[in-house]
């Protein structure tokens, strides 16, 4: 397991603090000041007004980086007490709107302040206000941001690609808006979901924001209250299915793959069925991942590995771990797979079966899943359970059965189905084979999520692992805390995209996710995990990634996946050691400040 690497702050600040050097603009006046990139509002110097036509578009008075930063908080600060008493709902997209105002008119400062604020703006810009964001984005939209292809554009692709203004992309994420976290298919308004998931990307990993793209892949949708919107933004048909639908991806991976043949593209909220065949049909062709099935089974398996950690047992002891899982979607079989091969490569073997007859119990909206299930899902059949040898249980079993009656170490939902672990079978979870049974809540948005936090506590009790999809506050368990561990992708989804990107791999690999979770595993120290603490505070997103995208770049180089990135070649990755590897990582990490701009013809 890949060790951590824990450097100082003052190590680190040395990558962030450098002046930037001049960006050459062929705009003046008032254009630039239309382009978020290079607006600086009022922080142009003097100088730059004159040399960019800026004299007298401006206030006459020059105000700094850092004054500006305190404005706006400040603004930020007033408009929370100006909606206390507000609904919840309004006032999240109140602060939602904000933020992307800033984001729409000076990019640079809206950066700074995502990342220097990042564990309050993460729920804004992401889980679990963007599931809101994308329910009324028809409403809410301004302005445009990212890429839309839809199945008008069929055979324009490879052209229309070339629309983008930037000539280098390093990060591409893609959604068809068919399962938008827990809502459903949305459409056209899930682009939300690729616009949150690259700002933490930028903030989380430090990718450039000039080299990312938020992509749409409009292939209709079978909403039929969307499909009568009169504001909605998206094409009015029913979904393309079959050979229609994969040729419209098929048209656009050749087409980004044409222009940018080193990008990341991480598939993000596919229904389950294209979640799988997509990733099957391209994962050996593109450097690609898919975030619900990959990056969920990651974080799912980094805190299974934690769970044992925080019972004081060794890692070995997964083998004998029973997990019921609730939830036979994508990122439910995406944590199954993982977690048999985890489970595989412990016995010795080769880390890629997937077998019934693990300690691993799968569930859906019918119950407990088992080989009498008919018409039952391909890639849930190496779970599903024989009946003969449940000793009681049988096919469809409900979740208050399975709990009472496997005891698992751990019930993990990934249903989609708010509050679908209620009293009873929390209350039942006190029986677990385990004297600290975890329950994990991952479902998103938080109305979505299977249990509250202190639903848990209270039913489960106080000997419990919590963790949870979207953010919840600690539990005050008297003279105790109930600590609650956001078992999010944002901690690994930024170390394999960035990691991916700085080792040149050509292919994302099992054990390339496999080493990130391992390391996501690893990075608590042992204290911490005793009191229940499985992942690491957002405040230290950064250095999480850091580490976490460390460990795919060793992972890529030893399956000789790595090309290298820009001057750094594959011998010089080859020969780093692991903190040099880090700190190559943390080198590369992008970080917002103005940059003097040179007017060029």
């Amino acid at each position: 397991m890949w060790k951590v690497v824990r450097f100082a702050a003052s190590r680190s600040r040395r990558f962030s603090s450098a002046i930037p050097g001049p960006c050459k603009v062929h705009k003046r006046g008032t254009d630039i000041l239309h382009d978020p990139w290079f607006n600086k509002d009022t922080g142009f110097p003097i100088t730059e007004r004159d040399r960019l036509g800026l004299r007298g578009l401006l206030p006459p008075r020059v105000i700094s980086f850092e004054h500006q930063y305190d404005r706006f908080m400040d603004s930020y600060r007033s408009l929370e007490k100006n909606t206390r008493g507000q609904s919840d709902k309004f006032v999240a997209l109140s602060k939602w709107r904000i933020l992307n105002r800033l984001h729409d008119r000076n990019e640079i400062l809206y950066y700074r302040v995502l990342i220097r604020n990042i564990k309050e703006f993460a729920p804004i810009i992401y889980t679990p206000t963007v599931g809101l964001v994308c329910e009324n984005y028809s409403g809410l939209f301004r302005r445009p941001r990212g890429m839309y292809f839809s199945v008008k554009d069929k055979g324009e692709m490879m052209s229309m690609i070339y629309n983008w203004p930037a000539d280098e992309v390093d990060m591409i994420v893609l959604t068809d808006g068919s399962r938008i976290l827990g809502l459903g298919d949305l459409g056209v308004q899930g682009i939300g979901i690729p616009i949150g998931k690259l700002d933490m990307y930028v903030a989380a990993a430090g990718i450039n924001p000039r080299k990312i793209l938020p992509v749409m892949l409009d292939v209709g949708t079978n909403n039929e209250k969307l499909l009568k919107d009169p504001l909605y933004l998206g094409v009015r048909q029913p979904r393309l299915e079959g050979e229609e639908y994969l040729s419209i991806v098929d048209e656009f991976m050749e087409a980004v793959h044409a222009r940018w043949p080193k990008a990341i593209v991480q598939f993000e909220d596919f229904q389950m069925k294209w979640a799988f065949e997509t990733l099957k049909r391209y994962r050996q062709r593109f450097c690609m991942f898919n975030d619900d099935i990959q990056g969920t089974a990651g974080v799912a398996l980094a805190g299974l590995l934690g769970t044992i950690r925080s019972q004081g047992r060794p890692l070995s002891d997964f083998l004998k771990q029973k997990i019921v899982v609730v939830g036979a979607g994508s990122a439910g079989l995406g944590v199954l797979k993982m977690a048999a091969q985890a489970v595989s490569r412990m016995s010795g073997g080769s880390g890629t079966a997937a077998t019934a007859n693990s300690p691993f119990f799968l569930m859906d909206k019918n119950g407990l899943v088992t080989t009498e299930r008919s018409n039952l899902d391909p890639a849930a059949v190496p779970f599903a359970k024989n009946p003969r040898d449940l000793e009681g249980l049988t096919e469809g079993a409900s979740i208050i059965e399975v709990v009472k009656k496997v005891k698992p170490h751990v019930l993990l939902g990934l249903s989609g189905v708010g509050g679908v672990f209620d009293t009873e079978v929390l209350k039942a979870m006190r029986e677990s084979a385990s004297t600290k049974p975890a329950i994990f809540a991952m479902s998103n948005p938080t109305v979505n999520a299977e249990c509250t936090a202190i639903e848990a506590f209270s039913h489960a009790g106080k000997n419990i692992v919590f963790a949870s999809g979207s953010p919840f506050d600690d539990v005050d368990l008297g003279n105790e805390v109930g600590h609650v561990n956001q078992a999010n992708n944002m901690y690994l989804f930024p170390g394999i995209g960035l990691g991916s990107l700085l080792s040149g791999a050509r292919h994302i690999t099992d054990e390339m996710l496999r080493a990130a979770a391992e390391c996501l595993a690893s990075y608590m120290t042992d204290e911490e995990v005793q009191k229940g603490i499985l992942f690491p505070s957002i405040d230290c997103i950064r250095n999480v990634t850091a580490e976490v995208g460390a460990a795919v770049i060793g992972a890529a180089v030893a399956e000789n996946q790595a090309e290298g990135h820009g001057d750094i070649g594959l011998r010089e990755l080859a020969n780093m050691s692991k903190e040099d590897t880090v700190e190559y990582v943390r080198g590369n990490m992008w970080y917002p400040e103005y940059s003097p701009l040179v007017h060029e013809k």
